[in-house]
């Protein structure tokens, strides 16, 4: 078990719930839209939010956001030391910022001594696209091992100024050499593990990415927050990695919404139907299984564990709605499924 560190009142590691990560796309100078962008992804389940904070204007912007959001918040910051200072003065929760990048042992020793004056812990993050020379001579280039030893190299650092608050993320865009860098990490440190696959890309390549990668290390134990990264709006980020706890069995909360496959016997379009029920349902909260099945043979009995679902009949004309397997009406398409989103929304799943 990792030790725990507190960001803002979100325990990662010492056996804390995985929680889940993302970052705003907005300028972060601009309070009122980056709040709104937090926001937004907290209703969405995200429990920690990081911002770049890339200038002084940034760092200005702290409180602003702070006193519209609920959630902590990472400043994410690269060498400028003075950035760090300012982010933790005007009341981040948390720090990504490598220790190795920011100059002198007297620079190091200015952050370390402002995080443990506010509790703000700091998250060394090493990627392999962006590892020190040495490391790439070392090792040939980018490999998990040299991304371990970067990330304890780091730590010394930290830990040579008596800072022990500390959360680790070892990030690659190639999943097998992510993985591996973090089971090495987690074989060599106590440290808070933040697992993500970076540069993952768009769409379904990033899902897939983040699934096999992040899913690995959570089947195996390893992991105590998460950011899948994925072009394009936060919001899905969070969505993504809500089903991915889900299916690693981390997760019961939300909505679960399962379908089949399809085949001759729809005989119709199924999938604007999951769609519409996925999104109707996407920000609910409460623990719920429901079920979109293409047709009324096989779908009460294939969705029996479902808490309710609709299954069609041919062509789509008419869906027959289920609740734990057993019929409750047969209806028009259109009456049938706002029924059941309906039925989702209000938690009626009794027969």
């Amino acid at each position: 078990m990792t030790r725990q560190v507190f960001v803002g009142d979100v325990p990662l590691g010492g056996g804390a719930d995985v929680s889940i990560q993302s970052m705003t796309n907005t300028d972060t100078a601009d309070a009122e839209a980056t709040a709104a962008q937090i926001n937004a992804l907290a209703k969405a389940g995200c429990q920690i939010v990081r911002v770049s904070v890339y200038n002084q204007a940034c760092a200005d912007a702290i409180p602003a956001i702070k006193a519209r959001v609920g959630v902590p918040l990472v400043a994410d910051i690269h060498f400028d030391h003075r950035l760090a200072i300012a982010a933790m003065e005007n009341g981040i929760d948390k720090l990504r910022i490598n220790p190795g990048n920011i100059g002198s042992a007297a620079r190091v020793r200015a952050v370390t001594d402002c995080a443990k004056a506010h509790h703000v812990p700091i998250r060394i993050g090493v990627n392999a696209g962006s590892l020190e020379t040495a490391i790439l001579q070392k090792y040939g280039g980018p490999t998990p091992e040299g991304m371990v030893e970067s990330a304890m190299g780091h730590i010394r650092i930290l830990e040579a100024q008596g800072f022990y608050d500390t959360v680790i993320s070892l990030k690659a865009s190639d999943v097998p050499q992510c993985v591996t860098a973090y089971r090495l990490m987690h074989e060599q440190s106590d440290y808070p593990l933040h697992i993500g696959v970076t540069e993952a890309g768009a769409g379904e390549e990033a899902l897939v990415n983040s699934a096999v990668g992040i899913g690995t290390l959570l089947m195996e134990g390893i992991g105590d927050t998460l950011r899948v990264s994925m072009t394009g709006d936060p919001l899905q980020e969070v969505y993504a990695a809500k089903a991915i706890l889900r299916a690693a069995g981390l997760r019961t909360d939300g909505v679960k919404v399962t379908s089949c496959p399809t085949c001759g016997r729809t005989g119709f379009n199924l999938l604007p139907v999951v769609e519409r029920v996925k999104s109707a349902l996407a920000d609910l909260a409460q623990p719920l299984h429901v079920a979109v099945m293409g047709c009324i043979v096989n779908g009460p009995g294939e969705a029996r564990e479902a808490d309710m679902g609709i299954a069609f009949g041919e062509h789509g004309k008419k869906a027959m709605l289920f609740v734990h397997g057993e019929q409750c009406g047969v209806y028009e398409t259109e009456t049938a499924i706002t029924k059941l989103i309906d039925m989702a929304k209000h938690g009626r799943t009794d027969r």
